[in-house]
């Protein structure tokens, strides 16, 4: 493998420089790459076609830490970019169709369905008329962006609330929205485990001041075992994803007393942090993110 390896990101922050050590460990060097600056040059019969900055061939693989968000055909020829780059033989770490499963919420609901893998009770609809007729039969709703994660943009719908006019982190006119799971009113928690290549390698607790557990949002972690039935939940759920490594989001709806009852599955995230799981596990996941990459693209 060349010693350069692209990361497409937008914003490396703290997790771009965990990666580039890794990279680093290893003698090799991560670049930090927009894919918005990333194209195609069908002009020459030679030419590979696509077009990476400061690369004149393809690298053997690319490290996917963002997907630029944008119009529908800024964000297609950016995907496309992943697509080609499979197609040419090119290790692409979360691949285009991995990222496309999993950022859209409605079809990782339906993968997961398909799956009988257990999930909160969930509906997509662009009709209003539609959506007061599911509130009019259930109880609490959550309402999500259909594009989104770390929790922004998400409500909770009481039966008595006034539907609300989509926010903008929500795809005009669409609805996703999910059964509330009760993980217990004033000692809200759910739990991120964390996958790569079938394998979950850590995995935490999140403790949150609301009903959103976030860490983005405050949430508070700690360890969790790696060998319990929740983090074998979300081997399954990133399994249904067809994915190399993800963050998965399970939430336990609490029964009586203070112990956990039925799990489900919230979310698979395709571009997952992990800073506040590194805060409690004494390895570093970037660098089995890294050895795992190279594997792949060796």
């Amino acid at each position: 493998m060349n010693n350069r390896t692209p990361v497409f990101t937008d914003d490396p922050g703290w997790h771009g420089k965990r990666l580039q050590d890794a990279f680093a460990a290893r003698g090799l060097e991560a670049v930090f790459i927009s894919l918005k600056d990333c194209g195609f040059d069908f002009s020459r019969a030679q030419h590979p076609g696509i077009t990476i900055p400061g690369f004149d061939s393809l690298p053997r693989g690319v490290f996917v830490r963002g997907v630029p968000g944008g119009t529908v055909q800024q964000v297609i020829a950016r995907l496309d970019i992943l697509h080609a780059l499979t197609m040419s033989g090119v290790a692409v770490y979360n691949d285009g169709r991995a990222i496309e499963r999993t950022v859209d919420k409605a079809m990782t609901s339906f993968l997961l369905h398909r799956r009988g893998i257990s999930t909160p009770a969930t509906w997509v609809c662009e009709s209003r008329h539609m959506v007061e007729k599911i509130r009019m039969q259930q109880g609490p709703l959550v309402m999500k962006p259909l594009f989104g994660s770390q929790g922004m943009g998400i409500r909770r719908l009481e039966p008595e609330e006034a539907l609300p006019v989509p926010l903008e982190q929500h795809v005009e006119g669409v609805y996703y929205l999910q059964q509330y799971i009760n993980s217990g009113e004033g000692a809200w928690h759910d739990y991120r485990v964390f996958i790569i290549r079938g394998k979950a390698v850590a995995a935490m607790k999140r403790h949150g001041t609301g009903w959103v557990n976030n860490v983005a949002l405050g949430g508070r972690c700690e360890v969790y075992a790696v060998d319990s039935e929740i983090a074998a939940l979300a081997v399954q759920a990133a399994d249904a994803m067809d994915i190399d490594y993800c963050g998965v989001d399970i939430i336990c709806e609490k029964r009586a007393g203070d112990a956990d009852g039925n799990m489900y599955v919230l979310e698979v995230n395709s571009i997952p942090a992990w800073k506040g799981l590194q805060s409690v596990v004494g390895y570093d996941i970037a660098q089995l993110l890294v050895d795992d990459f190279l594997a792949k693209a060796s």
